[in-house]
């Protein structure tokens, strides 16, 4: 799919365009790059933001770690799309594959070791599309509870919203794998990590309100492809139910929602 300022503004308000345009024009896009069909930029906002536009066939994918939650694209992926039209970056894939031609398995596999030694985020990529073991919920709650720690260094409340991205990208691989019950367990470190720190946030409600909505969301589906015997299914319902009698919890309609859904669909 070709992308010109038509296209662009067909998939964005005239705010974020015209937003989008002066990003460009500031110079606030730090690095782009292209692999085949995805570019990956990094644009300067309040805070540095990482924007992923991947074109298909007739198609658009584009996702910003931005906390904007508004009609279309946001303003740091209208810059990106803004400039890859006017200057498409070079194809880093050809060199990729140049260089994959040469390489022998005991040095790629050397590399993919170190690089996965350095990049925790990666590592846990890599496991879960390739690897047959899985965190423990607590253990994913935990890398939660820390992203919320490092968030909250300068003030007692998140006054930003958190990427989890990484989480979701997880589940789905897991899900692809048709592993329900692995990408299930990070569904619920997900939901609970949210809720366990609903009164640490103070700023981008809606960010966090849709994140949890989509965890739930993945949760129920994950388990209703599992299809777990009886006495299996009770336990993923108790799960939610004990997180909505949680003393803490701002979300209880959603959990008895989420309960009500597989019951019914069951």
């Amino acid at each position: 799919m070709n992308i010109d300022e038509k296209t662009i503004r067909n998939l964005c308000t005239d705010p974020a365009f015209e937003r989008g345009q002066k990003y460009r024009n500031e110079g606030r896009i730090q690095r782009i790059e292209r692999f085949d069909v995805v570019a990956t930029a990094i644009v300067q906002g309040s805070s540095q933001y990482d924007v992923t536009v991947e074109r298909g066939e007739g198609t658009i994918d584009a996702r910003c770690t931005c906390p904007y939650d508004g009609a279309g694209e946001c303003k740091h992926v209208v810059a990106v799309l803004l400039d890859v039209a006017a200057d498409t970056p070079r194809d880093e894939s050809e060199r990729v594959e140049s260089a994959l031609q040469n390489v022998s398995a005991d040095g790629l596999r050397t590399f993919l070791r170190d690089v996965l030694a350095e990049h925790p985020d990666l590592r846990d990529r890599f496991l879960a599309r390739f690897g047959d073991t899985c965190k423990s919920v607590e253990e994913y709650r935990v890398e939660i509870e820390q992203l919320f720690d490092r968030h909250a260094q300068d003030y007692p409340v998140v006054t930003d919203a958190i990427d989890f991205s990484h989480f979701f990208e997880l589940a789905e691989r897991y899900h692809e794998r048709e592993r329900y019950l692995k990408a299930a367990t990070v569904y619920r470190a997900l939901f609970e990590g949210i809720d366990n720190n609903g009164v640490r946030i103070d700023a981008a409600y809606d960010h966090y309100a849709k994140a949890l909505q989509s965890a739930l969301d993945g949760y129920v589906k994950c388990v209703l492809a599992a299809d777990p015997d009886q006495g299996e299914f009770e336990k993923y319902i108790s799960v939610l139910e004990d997180q909505a009698a949680s003393e803490h919890s701002a979300n209880t309609e959603q959990f008895y929602r989420a309960i009500d859904d597989l019951e019914e669909r069951r």
